[in-house]
C-alpha cells in the first residue's frame, strides 16, 4: 500500500507541475507581439455598391491618431478592380472600433480579395516608422480573402 501511495503522489505532482508550466490564454496574449487587428466583418451589396464593414483593434503600445491604408481590391478572377485609400481614423489602445467603406459601382459578390498594400499614413505619439505595416494582422469573416 505505501508503494501505491508513493506512485499516486508522484503522478499527482507531475500532473500539477505540468499544468502550472502550461501557459494560460491570458498569459499568451500578454506576451504576444503588439498588433493592429483589422477584420473584414461584413460585406453587403446595397444598390450597385459594396459596403465593407471592418472591426479594428489597436493592440499596439500607443493610440493611433491616424491610420490610412493603401488598399487594393481584386475581383473574383484575381484582376485588380481598383486601388483606394481606407482611412480608419483614430484608434485608441485596446478598444475595438468599427469602420465602414462604400465601394461605388461594384457589388461585394464581385470582390474576391482585399490587399492592404501599405500604410499611407500612420500617426501617433511614440509610433515608429513601419509600425502600421509590420503590426498589421488582417482577418476576415466573409468569403472575401484579406491580406496584408
Amino acid at each position: 500500500m505505501p508503494h501505491f501511495r508513493s506512485a499516486f503522489l508522484a503522478a499527482l505532482s507531475l500532473t500539477f507541475g505540468q499544468g502550472a508550466a502550461a501557459e494560460t490564454p491570458a498569459a499568451a496574449a500578454a506576451t504576444a507581439a503588439p498588433s493592429l487587428k483589422i477584420e473584414l466583418n461584413a460585406a453587403d451589396t446595397t444598390e450597385a455598391n459594396c459596403k465593407l464593414t471592418f472591426l479594428i483593434t489597436n493592440d499596439l503600445s500607443a493610440p493611433l491618431d491616424k491610420a490610412v491604408y493603401e488598399t487594393v481590391l481584386f475581383d473574383r478572377e484575381g484582376t485588380v478592380n481598383r486601388l483606394t485609400l481606407f482611412d480608419f481614423g483614430q484608434l485608441p489602445i485596446g478598444r475595438p472600433r468599427v469602420r465602414q467603406f462604400v465601394v461605388p459601382q461594384t457589388t461585394c459578390e464581385n470582390l474576391g480579395r482585399i490587399l492592404f498594400n501599405g500604410a499611407q499614413s500612420c500617426e501617433g505619439a511614440g509610433i515608429a516608422a513601419g509600425t502600421c505595416e509590420n503590426a498589421l494582422a488582417p482577418a476576415t469573416r466573409t468569403e472575401i480573402e484579406v491580406l496584408g
